[in-house]
């Protein structure tokens, strides 16, 4: 057949050395490979622990669930309070977290806002949704995508399927279920009050803006009167419309979310309650407008306290302008990167809010 060729030799398979090569090539892929392997699975336990914390994190009546749906799935807790039987009708308050956050994992809401605690005293259900993984780069909820503002389908599904879960597996109180938001999360809320009207009876912003606040330029923001947004939110509800309170809570210092976005959604929602009423922009409710200011203490920041009400003392927007005070969540008792307990104690603003104001029936003739 004639001679080997030299390559041919050189590569041949009882060279020790290029055995020893080939061998070497293996073991580092071999250890390459589990390199990866174990990158992957400590991101993945990162991130799981991050969303959904460890299994000590939870405490006497925290349940947690998943809900599935066509749109698709959402993870959540559930805090039962003491109070709870299964048979007494409890009022739920839903907690949506801002960006950098988690339902009730790492910095989650669940312990920025202290819920438990008062539930525990008050007798009422709270529920922390947590955004899904890799959903977003910080964890947002994504309310400034027009995809995510409608009835049916997106996030809102998701959330408002996550609330009439809880009302129908603890024979809780359809009447009263409520939502507040932090940033990201507060737009959702807007969201949800505009969407869902039917499920929830009021809805909070800490931080947020209006619906649509997207369309809505930061360098030009009077381009977009708060009246263009408001319809598309009147809109939204549909023959499910309603006049839903909501509660606006702010920071002067807060430049994430500066204060004209609260003054905007403030209005916003005052044209939202006048679109409701009789389908015009004709400041048919008679509202009544009165601001206290509740000056500052060592350790306490100022704020100023404005409602908004029709003459029979019913809220359409009670907002908190709080001096001195970011981009947090405030309550003496926070805990996590974005709280500050030198303001108001947000939480029990937002439960007495919630409880004053049970869900009514849609307005008749829409």
């Amino acid at each position: 057949m004639g001679e080997t060729p030299m390559s041919a030799r050189n590569e041949a398979p009882d060279d020790p050395r290029t055995a020893a090569t080939t061998g070497l090539r293996r073991r580092w892929r071999w250890i390459a490979s589990g390199v990866v392997l174990v990158l992957v699975a400590a991101i993945g336990v990162g991130a799981a622990v991050f969303q959904f914390g460890l299994p000590w994190w939870m405490g006497e009546g925290d349940r947690n669930h998943k809900y599935e749906s066509d749109v698709g799935s959402q993870r959540y807790q559930v805090h039962l309070p003491p109070q709870y039987d299964g048979t007494t009708r409890l009022p739920v308050i839903m907690a949506i977290h801002g960006c950098g956050m988690s339902g009730y994992g790492w910095n989650s809401m669940k312990f920025t806002t202290q819920f438990n605690d008062l539930a525990d005293r008050e007798g009422f259900i709270v529920v922390y949704p947590t955004q899904r993984i890799f959903r977003s780069a910080i964890n947002c909820w994504n309310s400034a995508d027009p995809r995510e503002q409608h009835r049916y389908d997106g996030e809102p599904a998701l959330l408002a399927g996550v609330a009439r879960e809880v009302v129908e597996d603890y024979h809780a109180d359809p009447d009263q279920v409520h939502v507040a938001g932090a940033s990201s999360g507060a737009g959702a809320a807007v969201i949800l009050a505009a969407t869902y009207p039917d499920v929830f009876a009021t809805a909070t912003s800490v931080a947020g803006g209006e619906y649509g606040l997207n369309q809505v330029d930061a360098d030009d923001p009077g381009a977009t009167p708060p009246e263009y947004t408001a319809r598309q939110a009147w809109s939204q509800m549909g023959d499910r419309a309603r006049q839903v309170p909501l509660l606006v809570i702010q920071g002067e210092d807060d430049d994430v979310v500066p204060p004209i976005v609260a003054t905007r959604l403030v209005e916003h929602w005052t044209a939202v309650s006048d679109l409701v009423d009789d389908g015009l922009l004709n400041e048919s409710l008679d509202l009544v407008t009165e601001t206290t200011t509740v000056p500052g203490e060592p350790g306490r920041h100022a704020y100023t306290h404005t409602t908004i009400t029709t003459p029979d003392g019913t809220s359409v927007v009670e907002s908190y302008l709080v001096r001195d005070m970011g981009h947090v969540w405030p309550g003496p008792a926070g805990d996590g990167l974005f709280t500050d307990r030198a303001g108001p104690d947000a939480s029990a603003i937002v439960w007495d809010f919630a409880r004053r104001h049970p869900k009514g029936p849609p307005v008749a003739g829409r």
